[in-house]
This record gives C-alpha cells, sequence and structure tokens, in this order.
C-alpha cells in the first residue's frame, strides 16, 4: 500500500535529574559535594532511506517517543545519557511541525543516510557539586533535567525521480513503465488502472540509469482535485523532465496535451518551464499503411508549438521506438545535471 501522508506525535527525552550528594568517607570529616550531573535526554532524529517508498509505517503508529537520561550519583557521576530515536523515512519526504493552524516545514529528506534532529532531548540538570563556591561551599540543591520537545508534525511524501510520466486515463502510461524498466504495475484497459504513484529504473547502455515516476491518470480539472485530484501531482513536482504520454487513437492528440500541461501549470507554475517530450503512444493499432498519414496530421498540429525531435511515435506493446525514446530522455536528464 502506497501513503504519502502522516501525522505523528515526537516526544522526546527529559535530561536526568542532578545529584545531592556529599562524600562520605571513613577519614574525610565534613566531606565536600560530590554530586554528578544528569544524561541528556534522547533526540529523535529523521533519517533518509533509499530502501523505502512509502510512509505506510506511520500510518497506523502514531506516536514516539525517546527515553529519559539516567539521574546525576554521587562521586561526581554523571548519568547515563539516553539513547536517540532514529525514524526511517524515504527520500522526498517533508517534515512539517504543526502549530495551531500553522504548519513549517523543518526538514527535507533528500539523500541516503542523511539525519536530522526533528525533536532534541532535554539537558540533564548539573549536580549540587558543580554549585559548589569558595562562600558556599557545601550546596544542598540540583537542578532538574530540562524536558525533551514534544512535537505534532505533518509528514509529506514527495517521490524522488527524473523523469515525470504524465498522460490521460488509458493513454498506456503502465505499460511503457514496464517496457522501459523492469517495474511490475497494474495493466489493464480501463481508465485509473494505476491508483498509486510507481517508480521503474530505466538502464541504459552506459551503464547508467535515470528514475521514472508514473502517476494516476490526470483528467480536466485535476488541479480542483477531480478524478484523483491533486493527491498524487506532487509527486512530480521535483522531476527534471516530464514525458506527456498521448493515445494515438484520441480524437484530438493536441487538445489532450493541452489538457495535461494546463492541468500542472494550475498546480504549480515551475512547470511551465520544465523540459519535456511527447510520445504518441499505442501505434500498434494503426495498420501500416495508414500511418505515415496519421502521423503528418499529427504533427502538422504540434508543428505551431514543437520541432519534430520532441515528438515520438511509439508502441509500448511491440516496442517501436522505445530505444529511440529512451535515449532522448538520457538526453536531457543528463543536460540537466
Amino acid at each position: 500500500m502506497f501513503i504519502d501522508y502522516a501525522k505523528i506525535k515526537l516526544v522526546a527525552g527529559s535530561g536526568g535529574n542532578g545529584c545531592v550528594s556529599f562524600r562520605r568517607e571513613k577519614f574525610v570529616p565534613k566531606g565536600g559535594p560530590d554530586g554528578g550531573d544528569g544524561g541528556k535526554g534522547g533526540n529523535i532524529i529523521a533519517v533518509g532511506n533509499e530502501n523505502i517508498n512509502t510512509l505506510i509505517e506511520y500510518r497506523y503508529k502514531k506516536h514516539f517517543k525517546a527515553k529519559k537520561g539516567q539521574h546525576g550519583s554521587g562521586s561526581n557521576k554523571t548519568g547515563k545519557s539516553a539513547d536517540d530515536v532514529r525514524l526511517q523515512f524515504p527520500l522526498g519526504t517533508i517534515i512539517y511541525e504543526v502549530e495551531g493552524d500553522e504548519s513549517n516545514k523543518i526538514a527535507e529528506l533528500t539523500s541516503h543516510n542523511e539525519e536530522i534532529i526533528i525533536a532534541y532531548g532535554g539537558i540533564g540538570g548539573r549536580g549540587n557539586a558543580t554549585f559548589a563556591t569558595s562562600t558556599n561551599q557545601a550546596p544542598r540543591y540540583a537542578q532538574q533535567g530540562k524536558s525533551g520537545q514534544e512535537k505534532i508534525v505533518e509528514l509529506e511524501l514527495k517521490l524522488m525521480a527524473d523523469i515525470g510520466l504524465v498522460g490521460l486515463p488509458n493513454a498506456g502510461k503502465s505499460t511503457l513503465l514496464s517496457t522501459l524498466s523492469a517495474a511490475k504495475p497494474k495493466i489493464a484497459n480501463y481508465p485509473f488502472t494505476t491508483l498509486e504513484p510507481m517508480l521503474g529504473v530505466v538502464p541504459t547502455q552506459d551503464y547508467n540509469s535515470f528514475v521514472v515516476a508514473d502517476i494516476p491518470g490526470i483528467i480536466e480539472g485535476a488541479h480542483e482535485g477531480k478524478g484523483l485530484g491533486i493527491q498524487f501531482l506532487r509527486h512530480i513536482e521535483r522531476t527534471r523532465v516530464l514525458l506527456f504520454l498521448i493515445d494515438i487513437g484520441s480524437v484530438d492528440p493536441l487538445e489532450d496535451y493541452k489538457i495535461l500541461q494546463n492541468e500542472l501549470t494550475e498546480f504549480h507554475h515551475l512547470f511551465e518551464k520544465r523540459e519535456h517530450l511527447i510520445a504518441i503512444n499505442k501505434i500498434d493499432t494503426i495498420p501500416p499503411k495508414e500511418r505515415d498519414d496519421i502521423f503528418g496530421k499529427i504533427r502538422s498540429k504540434f508543428k505551431t508549438l514543437f520541432d519534430e525531435q520532441s515528438i515520438f511515435f511509439i508502441s509500448s506493446v511491440s516496442r517501436e521506438n522505445i530505444n529511440e525514446l529512451k535515449n532522448s530522455l538520457q538526453r536531457l536528464v543528463v543536460k540537466d545535471e
């Protein structure tokens, strides 16, 4: 199950109390103070993990608490600090602290094993030995440990990929993803087969690779919440390149493209300048004798907006022109690095 949002409570550990103690040795009358400091409470740390891609762990477990630091003791012994609690998150997770009606971003995880403290443990209290002075040689007080931070945080996952694959429902995105990569998305001949984002790693000839994200089909009005709405549009915000996939059997392929482009730019203005290619899919459904005529008509419609190098006529089923598309995508990814 793909989960890209969660809300959890964090409680960092409190610091241990300082100790009030005096030396009690047989031949040392009126021994001075020797109370040790308390240990530090445990932090709560967010850790980026490239091996997970969902927040499902945080859907059911909502509370995370670190342990308290140990109290100080006599003989100037400092209490042991508590272990930190490390929470593993998929790359692309953004963490917001919720305060009333406001949410403030406090962390964003973008690399493997990256660690960010999101709730600090309290420091330990000072023992009475630290309060001794020339005028107060036997202090009978110590500090209590500080409380750890308590926070309500929202977790939002935005998948990290090189290519964002967008299209209307039933354009063949899942089939193309499975053809380009080793991903195994659900494939069927009806709209909204894809109900959650999918990632696929596409190998290239130079032993490199790029990552493609397939999101559920976009319909007109998606940026306002229609269809599957904006629930998944954020997953292509981080992509470097967009690939618009259009069914060659559409009544008006150019209008399909305009709908997709409009929904993206209405959702976020940054999509206006994003590098992109167009793939006209399912050419295997067109008899070979009719292809030149149909391809020419589609090219002429797009001519005012794009050059010929930006449009590919492909078949995800028969793999026609798939290598050419893959090579062009790779060049754009490298160019954008």
